[in-house]
C-alpha cells in the first residue's frame, strides 16, 4: 500500500513525499482509510509508530481552509507534544493554500496565542490548561470544530486533566468526528470512549520494539562534558559514509553542527524550527555529500521523522533517547535497502538504567566499545595527510608551484623537506596537527561511601538552588511523581530539570522546585489541577523547621 491508494488530498500527499514518506505504517493504513470515510476511531498505540501522521493527515485533506474558523481541535497532555502535533501539521499542510496550525499550551505568552486566535486558526492543538484559559477568556470559539483528537489520552488522564477534557468536549457540537489514541487501554478511557465516540473504528498497533539484525549497536561510556571530544574522535577514527548525530533539543542541534563545522567536518542541523524548503536543501545535500554536500546530520527525533536516504552507514546517538521506541526509530534511519548500518550510542554513568532499558525492550544486547584514543586518532591524522599528498600530485597547476619551489629552495638555500613542511604548517594556520598525550588518571583518595543523591536524610534540605513547595494533591488522590511533575511543568513552563525530590504523603505532597520562582509562574500553577484537586502551591514552612514531616509514616523519596 502507498499513501496514493488511500485518496488523501493530493497537496498532503505531495508534502508526504517531500519529507521522505513512502509506504504508510500500520496505524497509518488502519486509520486513515477510517477516518477519511467518517469514522470515530479508538487507536491504541505507542509513540513512534505514525499515530500523528495518521489523524493530521485525513483532517488536513478535509478541511475547508477557505474557512477560517477553528474546525480541527487537536489535545495532548505536555506543551512539549503539542509543539510536536503543531509542527506535524505545518509540515504536512505547506501546500495547502492558507491552512493555519495554532499551538496553544501554558508557559508561553499569552500574546501570541491571541494574535494567532484573532487571525483564524483551522487546527488548533493544546493543553488542557490552556484550552480552558483561552475557553474562560471567550477567545477560542469551539461550536464550529467538525475533528477532535485526543492524543495520549490515557497520559491525560494520568495527569489530573480528566476533568478540563471532559468540559472541553462539551463545549464542542454534538455531531463531530472524534479520534482518540492512547497507549492502553484502562477502564476511564473505555468509559470515554463509550461516552463520546460514536461506533468507533478501534485499530490496535504493537509497538516496534526490535531493531534490524543488518545494525550493528555499540555504546561508548562518556561523561556529558567529554561528548564533544568523543563525537570528534569517533568521526575522526570511524569510517562512515554518511551519519546522523541524534540530540534532544533544537538548539542542541545548531551547537552540535557549529562545532563540527569548526572542526573541519562537514555537517548540518535540522529541527522543527528550520523551515520547509531549507531542511529539503539540507536533505538534498545529504543525499549528494561529497564536495558540494554534507556527510553528517545534526537531527531532533522529530526532524528526523520518514528520513530515507540510503547512504547513511552510521546514526550516532549524541543524547540517549529517554524512551525505546525513539531509540528503535532513530537507528532505523541506517540501513536502508538491505544495507548494513551501524549505531553508536553514548552512555554516561548515570545513564546506565537507560541503556539496560533499551536492551531489555529490543531483546539485543549492545557491544561496549572503547573510545578512540589519542593514537589511533593521530595514526588517522598522518595516514590522511599521506592521502592528500598521493591525492595532490596530479591537481592541476602542480608545475607553476614546483617550479615556486624550486626557485625558493635555490634563492634561500632551504631544503626541499623544510619548505614543504613549512607549507604544510601555513595550512594548519596555527593550530596543532597531532592530538596531545592524555594526561594519566588522577588517584581518587579513598572516601567513606556517601549516600546516594536519592537518600538525602531529613536533615539535609532541598540542594542548592531549590526550595521545598507543599502542594494539596497526595496518596489518597492516587497520584504519582509523573502525574505531579507533567502538571507543573506543563502549566507552569518548566522543565524536568527544574525539579528535584518529590515526597508523596498520604494527604500532601512535597516538591522541590527552583527557590525563586517568577511570580507568573506562581500565578499559572495557583490554578493548575491534579486529579481535579486544585494544587494550592505554597512554601514549605513547617517542612524548614522540621525536614521530613510526618516521623512516624515512611519517606517516599523520587526523582523529577
Amino acid at each position: 500500500m502507498t499513501f496514493a491508494d488511500l485518496q488523501i488530498h493530493p497537496s498532503v500527499r505531495q508534502a508526504l513525499v517531500d519529507v521522505g514518506y513512502e509506504t504508510p505504517s500500520a496505524i497509518q493504513a488502519a486509520t486513515i482509510p477510517a477516518l477519511m470515510a467518517g469514522s470515530d476511531v479508538v487507536g491504541l498505540a505507542q509513540t513512534g509508530t505514525g499515530k500523528t501522521a495518521a489523524f493530521a493527515v485525513p483532517i488536513l485533506s478535509k478541511i475547508d481552509t477557505a474557512n477560517k474558523a477553528t474546525q480541527a481541535l487537536v489535545l495532548a497532555p505536555t506543551r512539549e507534544l503539542a509543539l510536536q502535533v503543531a509542527e506535524a501539521f505545518s509540515r504536512y499542510g505547506t501546500h495547502l493554500p492558507q491552512i493555519n496550525v495554532l499551538p496553544i499550551y501554558g508557559g508561553a505568552s499569552y500574546t501570541t496565542q491571541l494574535a494567532g486566535l484573532k487571525r483564524g486558526a483551522q487546527v488548533v492543538v493544546g493543553t488542557p490548561g490552556r484550552v480552558i484559559d483561552h475557553l474562560e477568556r471567550g477567545t477560542l470559539d469551539l461550536s464550529h470544530v467538525d475533528y477532535l483528537v485526543l492524543d495520549e489520552a490515557d497520559e491525560m488522564l494520568t495527569m489530573g486533566f480528566a476533568e478540563e477534557v471532559e468540559r472541553i468536549l462539551a463545549e464542542t457540537p454534538e455531531y463531530k468526528q472524534v479520534a482518540l489514541f492512547s497507549a492502553t487501554m484502562p477502564p476511564a478511557i473505555r468509559k470515554l470512549s463509550n461516552k463520546y465516540l460514536h461506533d468507533p473504528t478501534e485499530v490496535k498497533v504493537e509497538a516496534k520494539t526490535t531493531t534490524a539484525e543488518n545494525i550493528s549497536q555499540r555504546f561508548i561510556q562518556v561523561a556529558g562534558p567529554r561528548k564533544m571530544d568523543a563525537l570528534t574522535r569517533v568521526l575522526e577514527v570511524e569510517p562512515f559514509e554518511a551519519m546522523i548525530v541524534f540530540v534532544r533539543t533544537k538548539q542542541a542541534t545548531e551547537e552540535v553542527a557549529e562545532k563540527l563545522r569548526a572542526r573541519g567536518f562537514s555537517a548540518a542541523a535540522i529541527n522543527g524550527d528550520i523551515p520547509q524548503a531549507v531542511r529539503e536543501r539540507t536533505i538534498a545535500a545529504l543525499k549528494r555529500g561529497g564536495g558540494n554536500g554534507i556527510d553528517i546530520l545534526v537531527a531532533t527525533d522529530v526532524a528526523a521523522r520518514g528520513l530515507d536516504v540510503e547512504r547513511i552507514s552510521h546514526v550516532l546517538n549524541y543524547d540517549i533517547p529517554h524512551d525505546t521506541e525513539s531509540y528503535v526509530h532513530r537507528i532505523g534511519r541506517t540501513g536502508r535497502a538491505g544495507r548494513s548500518g551501524s549505531a553508536l550510542l553514548f552512555v554516561s554513568p548515570r545513564e546506565r538504567h537507560l541503556l539496560k532499558s533499551i536492551e531489555k525492550a529490543t531483546r539485543s544486547k549492545l557491544i561496549e566499545a572503547q573510545l578512540p584514543s589519542v593514537d589511533d586518532v593521530n595514526a588517522q591524522r598522518v595516514a590522511k595527510f599521506a592521502d592528500s599528498i598521493t591525492d595532490s600530485l596530479g591537481a592541476p597547476g602542480l608545475e607553476l608551484f614546483r617550479r615556486l619551489v624550486s626557485d625558493y629552495e635555490r634563492e634561500h638555500d632551504v631544503p626541499m623537506a623544510d619548505i614543504a613542511a613549512a607549507l604544510a604548517a601555513q595550512l594548519r594556520d596555527g593550530e596543532a596537527f597531532l592530538l596531545s598525550p592524555e594526561p594519566p588518571p588522577e588517584r581518587r583518595k579513598e572516601r567513606p561511601d556517601r549516600p546516594a543523591k536519592f537518600d538525602r536524610g531529613p536533615g539535609d534540605g532541598p540542594k542548592k538552588g531549590f526550595a521545598t513547595y507543599r502542594i494539596a494533591v497526595g496518596k489518597r488522590h492516587k497520584v504519582g511523581p509523573g502525574s505531579i511533575v507533567g502538571a507543573i511543568a506543563n502549566e507552569g513552563g518548566l522543565h524536568r530539570s527544574d525539579f528535584g525530590h518529590i515526597t508523596i504523603r498520604p494527604d500532601f505532597s512535597l516538591v522541590e522546585l527552583p527557590a525563586k520562582l517568577s511570580r507568573e509562574t506562581l500565578k499559572k500553577l495557583g490554578k493548575t489541577r491534579i486529579s481535579g484537586v486544585l494544587i494550592n502551591l505554597q512554601p514549605d514552612r513547617a517542612n524548614e523547621k522540621n525536614r521530613g514531616g510526618g516521623r512516624g509514616g515512611p519517606r517516599r523519596d523520587h526523582k523529577g
